[in-house]
C-alpha cells in the first residue's frame, strides 16, 4: 500500500491513545522519569515532527507519537507552562479510517528511526554551545537533562577534531576518544595522540590517560587541590575545563616545586616541636631508598605530678566514650566524632608516657612525604652515615639480637593493645596445645625432669608446671574471636573427669587417675599445661629455642584459632586498616575507595572481609587475607624481645600509623 498522510491541526484535548499503537502495551514507557527530557524539549522548541493519527469515535487516535502524545498531555497539566492548554493545536498527519495497515504503520514509526551516532550527538551539543551561543543550563532544559550530564556530553564534543575522526574512521574505538577528555586542552590532546600513534600501534583508553597525566595535574586530584591555591597565586597556568572537577594545573614541575616546599614546611614543624636533628621531603616515600637508614622509637618516661593528672584524666574520658560508642542507636556522625576523638585522648596519652632521648634526638630526623591524600611524617628515621654501631647503643639502628632493624613500614601498637594481642595468642597457642596432647604431654614431662636433673637455667620460661592456672587480662574480653575459647571448651568437654571427684579422698582420686589410660592421661596433662601460657608474640628463637620450635610444631599458623574481628579492628587507626588492606592484602583499589569513608564503613568491611573472604577475590588476595596477622603474633613472625621496650614501642607518626 501506497499512501500520503493529509496534514492536519489537532487540540490536545482531542488526542486519545490509538489500541493498534505498539508501544501500547508497554505503558511505563510513558512514565514521568522515562518522557522528561522529551517533555522539556517540547516545551522549548515545540513538537518538532508530527504526530499519526487515525479518526476514532469522533477523537484522533494517536497511531504513532505515543511519548510525545504523554509529553503533550503532562504540559498541559503542568500549571507552570502557559503555552499549552487542552486548545493549544498542534501538527499531525491523518491516517484515512479505511487503513488496513495501522498496526504497520505504528511499527514503523518506531524501528525505522536510526538511534544518533553518539559522536553525532557528541558534536551537536558541542555546536550548540559554539555556534548558537547556547549554555550548558539552556542546553539541559531544552532536553530535559542535568548540567553534569550536558557538560559530559559537551566535553567529548570538545575533543580535537583529529581525535574525533579517527573515531569515526574506527581506527580508535569510542572509549578511547572519551579518554582524551581527561585533559581539556585540544593541544595537548594532539600531541599525546600523534606520539602514541605514530608506530602505528594499538591505542587504549588507558594508555591515553596514563599519557596525558604527565601533561599536568587535575584540580580534583588530592595534590592538586592541596596546592591549587599557591599554585594560582604564583601565576601558573590552568586549563579550564566545563566541568571543573577535569580543569588540569598544566605546570607539573610547579605543582612538585610547592608540595615539596609544603611537605618540607610540616617536616621542619615537626623537627622542632620533637627536637630532631634534622628534617626533609620527598613526594612519594621510597622504601627501597630508605631501606639503609636505621630508626629509633620513643620509650616510656615516668610522667610527672601534672601529667599524670592529665593521663588520670584521659582514662576516665575514654571509660566515658567507650560507653557512649556502645549505643547502637547512635547516629553514624556522632559515632566517628567519637572515634576521633578516642584516637586523639590516646594519642595525648602515649605522647605523655613516652619521649624520645636526647642521645637518639641528636641523630635522628624526620621526612614528610604524600600519602593517601595527606602529609604523612616518618619519625625517628637515622641515616645511613649516623647510624650507631656499637654492640648495645639504644634504638632500632644498633640492634643487641643482631637482627635488622625494623622496617619503616612496620605499624606498631600501643602498649595497652600490644598487652592484649599478646593475650589472644597465649589463648591460641593454649587451644593448639590442648589439640595436640601427646606434643604437650612430651612437652610438660620433659621441663619437669629437665628443671630437675639437669644442671643451670630452666630449658623455657614460657610454661609453668605447677598448680596454677595463668591469669590472662585483657582489655575487651567479651569482644575478642572466640575461635581459641571454642575449641578450648571442646577439649575440656572431651576430658575423662569422672576421677575428680570431690568426695573422694585424695588417694582415692589419684588412684582413679593412674586408671585411666595414657591417651585420656595425656589430654589432661596438654589442658593443664595449656592453661599455664603466658602472654607473649612470636618467640626468639635465640632465647627460647625449645618453645619457639614447639610453637611452630602445633601451631604453624595463628589463624587456626583466631581470626581478627571488628573489635580488634576498631582499635587500628583509619590509616593502619588502609595501609593492611592496600599493601598486606593487595586490595589496593578498595584501600583507594575506602580513603574517603568512614572509620566504621573501614571496620566493617575488614570484619566482613575476614568473616568470609569475598568470592572476587584472586586467589593471592585470598591467601593473604587467610594468612594475615598482626606483626608478631604468627608462629614465624618477627622475634618478640620482652626484655627490650623498642620492641613494642609505637611509632605513633609512622607512614602507615599516621592519624586519619
Amino acid at each position: 500500500m501506497t499512501a500520503s498522510f493529509k496534514p492536519v491541526s489537532v487540540a490536545i484535548g482531542d488526542l486519545t491513545a490509538h489500541p493498534a499503537n505498539v508501544r501500547s502495551n508497554s505503558p511505563e514507557t510513558y512514565d514521568s522519569e522515562n518522557i522528561a527530557h522529551l517533555k522539556a524539549s517540547i516545551a522549548v522548541l515545540g513538537l518538532l515532527q508530527p504526530l499519526l493519527v487515525q479518526k476514532l469515535d469522533g477523537k484522533y487516535a494517536v497511531l504513532a507519537g505515543g511519548r510525545r502524545h504523554a509529553a503533550l498531555k503532562e504540559l498541559v497539566a503542568d500549571k507552570a507552562s502557559k503555552r499549552f492548554t487542552a486548545k493549544t493545536k498542534v501538527d499531525c498527519r491523518l491516517v484515512p479510517e479505511e487503513c488496513d495497515v495501522t498496526t504497520a504503520l505504528s511499527l514503523a514509526e518506531n524501528i525505522t528511526q536510526a538511534p544518533m551516532n553518539a559522536i553525532d550527538e557528541f558534536e551537536a551539543f558541542a555546536r550548540m554551545m559554539e555556534v548558537d551561543g547556547q549554555t550548558p543550563e539552556t542546553i539541559a532544559k531544552t532536553f530535559g537533562a542535568t548540567v553534569a550530564a550536558v557538560k559530559g556530553r559537551l566535553r567529548y564534543g570538545l575533543i580535537h577534531p583529529d581525535i574525533r575522526a579517527a573515531a569515526r574512521g574506527k581506527v580508535i574505538t569510542l572509549d578511547t576518544m572519551k579518554a582524551f577528555a581527561e585533559h581539556p586542552s585540544q593541544e595537548a590532546q594532539r600531541e599525546v595522540f600523534e606520539a602514541l600513534t605514530k608506530d602505528d600501534g594499538y591505542l587504549q583508553a588507558y594508555t591515553v590517560r596514563q599519557a596525558l597525566k604527565s601533561r599536568g595535574v587535575q584540580v580534583s586530584d588530592n595534590i592538586g587541590a592541596f596546592v591549587r591555591a599557591d599554585y594560582e597565586a604564583r601565576g601558573g597556568a590552568v586549563a579550564a575545563d566545563l566541568l571543573e572537577e577535569h580543569s588540569v594545573l598544566e605546570d607539573a614541575a610547579l605543582v612538585e616545586t610547592i608540595l615539596l616546599e609544603k611537605l618540607g614546611a610540616a617536616a621542619e614543624e615537626a623537627r622542632i616541636k620533637l627536637g630532631f636533628a634534622w628534617a626533609d621531603a620527598m613526594v612519594r616515600y621510597d622504601y627501597a631508598t630508605m631501606a639503609d637508614y636505621g630508626r629509633v622509637y620513643p620509650g616510656p618516661i615516668e610522667p610527672d605530678e601534672a601529667a599524670q593528672k592529665r593521663i588520670d584524666e584521659i582514662t576516665a574520658e575514654l571509660e566515658k566514650l567507650q560507653l557512649e560508642m556502645e549505643d547502637e542507636g547512635l547516629e553514624e556522625d556522632s559515632y566517628n566524632a567519637l572515634y576521633e576523638r578516642v584516637d586523639a585522648l590516646e594519642e595525648e596519652a602515649r605522647d605523655l608516657q613516652e619521649a624520645y632521648s636526647a642521645e637518639d634526638l641528636a641523630r635522628s630526623g624526620v621526612i614528610a612525604s604524600w600519602q593517601c591524600g595527606q602529609i604523612t611524617l616518618h619519625l625517628g628515621l637515622v641515616r645511613p652515615e649516623d647510624t650507631v654501631k656499637e654492640q648495645g647503643a639504644r634504638g632500632a639502628s644498633a640492634n643487641p639480637t643482631g637482627e635488622e632493624a625494623p622496617d619503616p613500614g612496620e605499624i606498631t601498637y600501643p602498649a595497652s593493645l600490644a598487652e592484649d594481642l599478646k593475650t589472644e595468642r597465649a589463648m591460641a597457642l593454649g587451644a593448639a596445645m590442648a589439640l595436640h596432647p601427646e606434643a604437650t604431654l612430651d612437652l610438660t614431662l620433659f621441663k619437669l625432669v629437665s628443671d630437675v636433673l639437669a644442671s643451670g637455667m630452666s630449658v623455657t620460661q614460657a610454661i609453668k608446671v605447677e598448680a596454677r592456672k595463668e591469669y590472662r587480662s585483657h582489655a575487651k574480653m567479651d569482644e575478642i574471636d572466640e575461635t581459641s575459647l571454642e575449641q578450648v571448651a571442646a577439649a575440656h568437654d572431651a576430658l575423662d573427669l569422672s576421677w575428680l571427684d570431690d568426695a573422694r579422698a585424695p588417694a582415692d582420686q589419684f588412684a582413679a587417675f593412674r586408671a585411666l589410660d595414657a591417651g585420656e592421661k595425656a589430654k589432661l596433662v596438654a589442658y593443664a599445661t595449656a592453661s599455664t601460657t603466658q602472654s607473649c608474640f612470636a618467640r626468639d628463637p635465640r632465647r627460647d629455642s625449645l618453645m619457639h620450635d614447639f610453637e611452630i610444631e602445633i601451631m604453624p599458623d595463628v589463624r587456626a584459632h583466631w581470626t581478627p574481628n571488628a573489635a580488634l579492628w576498631g582499635r587500628f587507626k583509619k590509616a593502619w586498616l588502609l595501609n593492611i588492606l592496600g599493601e598486606d592484602l593487595g586490595l589496593a583499589q578498595e584501600a583507594v575507595t575506602l580513603a574517603s569513608s568512614s572509620k566504621k564503613e573501614i571496620v566493617a568491611f575488614c570484619d566482613k572481609l575476614f568473616a568470609e573472604p569475598f568470592a572476587t577475590l584472586t586467589d593471592a588476595q585470598r591467601a593473604a587475607v587467610a594468612a594475615w596477622c598482626p606483626p608478631m603474633m604468627q608462629t614465624a613472625g618477627v622475634a618478640c624481645d620482652e626484655a627490650e621496650p623498642t620492641a613494642e614501642t609505637p611509632d605513633p607518626d609512622s607512614e602507615v600509623a599516621q592519624a586519619a
